[in-house]
Formats: structure tokens, C-alpha cells, sequence
């Protein structure tokens, strides 16, 4: 592994030697960024020891982002002296609302080789040692003191990077049956966090600790309806970060069988891109109260608004139903790796917090009961929530940035690999 870190650092070196010190791509921070606490700086070793820099590898979908995001909260409130910088990919989820929530991020050329024919595969593994070169630039111009891959394909390179450089690595996995990427990394990264025991099994005992998913500050909220926000029974509509064309033309579909409840009624719905005017179109056309996005970026104000959540049941989206004591219908995705959203799901409905309709057996008039039946009788909803937040895990993030701060607890700053810049 020496051997591979010096051959790599040696090609680094070489093309940083060719490349103009100017250029924005590649050269280290020139001043300091401060929203929200996180920041980036030259490298070097910093003269204030609280000065302690996170990089967060990882996304493309919110199941991987979001719970990124509620680690970078909770490191950047332990100390406003911290630093956060992200990596991810140009065409993930992360490259259009990281800047929008303040935080900076530096981007990969990588994709993943799961479910490509050969040809797909043998361009994405061309473009690993890219990545790799790349992930060493990043860290040496951030400094961190330890890298955290929270899952999708930007994690792999940049954990890998990190363990080469000899930095503390900890990886997140959200699924009960861990992705690829996270399994492989599960083999030498410091610490392991998991959402449930059953992932455990996975990864190394003595490496692995169960914590939880980290759900984002502003979910821990008080996320109960009141009086001050609008009468009618709201029903929030998502398919996870993307969309989902099943949900959306289910629902258009039930719209028939609700008509004589469209004056009490309304809808917040994110579609995803592609869906949008089709479902825009519908509501518009039977003459319902709704809010269409493509991407709903304050997800936790939506939340607030609503009475019921109608969406897919991956492992982010329930940590944040149980997190806000929110009641839900869900109809989990059929095609999940080993079904997982119906086990999800499952845990949600035995306890009453949820209503769990599998897709193949859903069709609009049973929907549109569903919603009536929870509409006209606010008292189940209030039972729903009752189960829902006794099922919620709220210091999952805590618990993260803690064995992260374990990790590095006697660290000392250390100067940049190759003498100073």
C-alpha cells in the first residue's frame, strides 16, 4: 500500500509541476470560506487546534447525500472553528443543492460499475486512477483529519485516496444491505456506522458501530401542524430525490375519486424533472390546490405543512418520517436490492406509524380510499404520529461525529505531504 501511495503522489507531483499555480482546478484554497462554519484553506498545518477539517465523500441520490449533510451540521455545530468540504460528482444531486445549503464542494469523474455492460464498465474503471490522482489533490489541499464516505461512487476513490495518505477514514452505510462501494470500503476504513444491526454483520465487529441515520437539524424540529398554516388536509408527495413516475401517475389516477374533497384538500408534490407538467397539468385540470416541483429543496418546511407523507420507504426518507413523528402511506420500491424498502416499510406499519401498500397492488381508487379514510378522521393521524416518533433515532448524527472525533482525538496537524506550498 506504500508502494502504491508513492506512485501515486509521484504522478501527482509531476502534474501539479506542469500546471499553471493560477489555475482555479487545481491550486489550494486562496482564502478562507465561512458560511455556515465550514471552509476551505490552504494546506498546511493550522495554527489553531480546534481548526479541524472533514471531508465528506460521496451522494448522487439523497438516500447517500442527506444524511452527508446531517453529519456536516453536526460537525460544524460542535465548533464554528471547524471545516466541511464535500466530494462528490458534476451529474449527482449533491452538484445542485450543495451550494444552495452553503457548503463547498469539489467534484470527481467517476461512475459505478454495477448493472453496465462491458463496455460501460471497462470506460468507468479507465477513469479510477483519474479519480484517485484527483482525491489526492483535494486532500492535500483541504487538510483534513479524517474522510467520510457516506456511499455512491465518489466515496470510493476518495476514502481509498485517504487511506493511501494514511488519514482516519469512517464510512455511513443507510441500507440494511450495504452497497458495493461501502463493502469494499468496509475492509480497511477506521470505523464503520450503521443504521441497523442487520447491516452489521457486513463489516469487521470490532470496526462497526450501529447509530442510526443521520437525519438533517432542521427535521429534529417540532414538525407538528398548527393552527397558523393552511386548514386543509395536506398530503406531501415525493418518490425520493428523483421522482417516481409509478407514484406520480398513481396518484394523477386517484384524483377521479377524489373530486368531492378537492375544497379541503391540497397537495405539495415533487415530481422530478421529467413528470412535472404532466402532473402540473392533472391537478390543474380537475381543479385541485397543489404545489408542483421537480426537486423540493427545504424538504423539513414541506414536512411541517403536511398531515400525511405519501412516498418510497428507503432508509433516509424513514429516518426522517420517525424523526419528525410524521404519519405516512408507503409504497416501497419493488425493485430495491433485496427488497429492502418493504422490510423498511414493514417496521413502520407493524407499529401502526404507517400505511404500507405494495405497488403492485395499488391502483387509484385504493389510494384515493386511503387518503379519504385518514382525511375524515384526524384522530388516526394523530395515532400514526405517536408511533412514528417513538421509532425515531435523532441523535444518529451525534453519535457519528463522535466516533469521528475518536478517531482523531490525539491528532496532530500535519504538514503537507511533499513539503509546503
Amino acid at each position: 500500500m506504500t508502494a502504491t501511495f508513492r506512485l501515486f503522489k509521484n504522478m501527482e507531483d509531476k502534474k501539479l509541476d506542469k500546471q499553471h499555480p493560477g489555475d482555479p482546478q487545481t491550486a489550494a484554497p486562496a482564502s478562507r470560506w465561512t458560511g455556515n462554519g465550514a471552509g476551505e484553506r490552504p494546506c498546511g498545518p493550522s495554527p489553531d487546534p480546534r481548526d479541524v477539517g472533514m471531508i465528506i465523500a460521496g451522494g448522487g441520490t439523497g438516500g447517500h447525500l442527506f444524511p452527508g449533510i446531517a453529519i456536516a451540521e453536526e460537525f460544524l455545530r460542535r465548533d464554528p472553528a471547524h471545516r466541511v468540504l464535500f466530494i462528490g460528482t458534476e451529474r449527482g444531486l449533491e452538484k445542485k443543492i450543495l451550494g444552495e445549503l452553503g457548503f463547498p464542494l469539489r467534484t470527481l469523474k467517476v461512475e459505478g460499475l454495477k448493472g453496465r455492460g462491458p463496455g460501460r464498465i471497462l470506460a468507468s474503471l479507465l477513469k479510477i486512477p483519474g479519480s484517485l490522482l484527483a482525491s489526492f489533490r483535494i486532500l492535500r489541499a483541504f487538510q483534513p483529519v479524517v474522510v467520510v464516505g457516506v456511499g455512491g461512487y465518489a466515496s470510493g476513490p476518495a476514502v481509498l485516496a485517504a487511506r493511501l495518505m494514511g488519514l482516519k477514514t469512517a464510512i455511513a452505510e443507510q441500507n440494511a444491505f450495504p452497497g458495493l462501494t461501502n463493502r469494499i470500503l468496509g475492509r480497511f476504513a477506521d470505523r464503520i456506522f450503521v443504521t441497523f444491526l442487520a447491516s452489521a454483520r457486513w463489516f469487521p465487529a470490532g470496526r462497526t458501530r450501529v447509530t442510526g441515520n443521520p437525519i438533517r437539524a432542521a427535521f429534529l424540529e417540532d414538525q407538528t401542524k398548527t393552527g397558523e398554516r393552511d386548514p386543509r388536509f395536506t398530503l406531501l408527495i415525493f418518490g425520493g430525490s428523483q421522482g417516481a413516475h409509478a407514484i406520480n401517475r398513481i396518484v394523477m389516477n386517484a384524483l377521479g375519486s377524489l373530486e368531492h374533497l378537492k375544497d379541503q384538500i391540497r397537495f405539495i408534490h415533487q415530481t422530478g424533472e421529467m413528470d412535472r407538467e404532466m402532473v402540473a397539468g392533472a391537478y390543474r385540470e380537475r381543479g385541485f390546490a397543489a404545489e408542483v416541483s421537480p426537486f423540493i429543496l427545504d424538504m423539513a418546511t414541506a414536512y411541517r405543512a403536511a398531515d400525511l407523507l405519501l412516498c418510497r420507504s428507503g432508509a433516509t426518507s424513514i429516518a426522517e418520517i420517525t424523526g419528525g413523528g410524521k404519519a405516512a402511506i408507503l409504497i416501497p420500491f419493488p425493485f430495491a436490492v433485496n427488497d429492502h424498502q418493504t422490510q423498511n416499510a414493514e417496521v413502520l406499519a407493524r407499529v401502526g406509524a404507517a400505511e404500507m401498500i405494495p405497488e403492485k397492488e395499488l391502483d387509484g381508487r385504493r389510494l384515493a380510499a386511503v387518503i379519504e379514510r385518514l382525511c375524515r378522521h384526524p384522530e388516526e393521524i394523530k395515532q400514526m404520529e405517536t408511533a412514528s416518533a417513538s421509532l425515531g433515532n435523532v441523535r444518529a448524527a451525534a453519535a457519528i461525529v463522535d466516533g469521528c472525533l475518536e478517531l482523531v482525538e490525539n491528532r496532530r496537524p500535519a504538514a503537507c505531504p511533499g513539503g509546503e506550498r
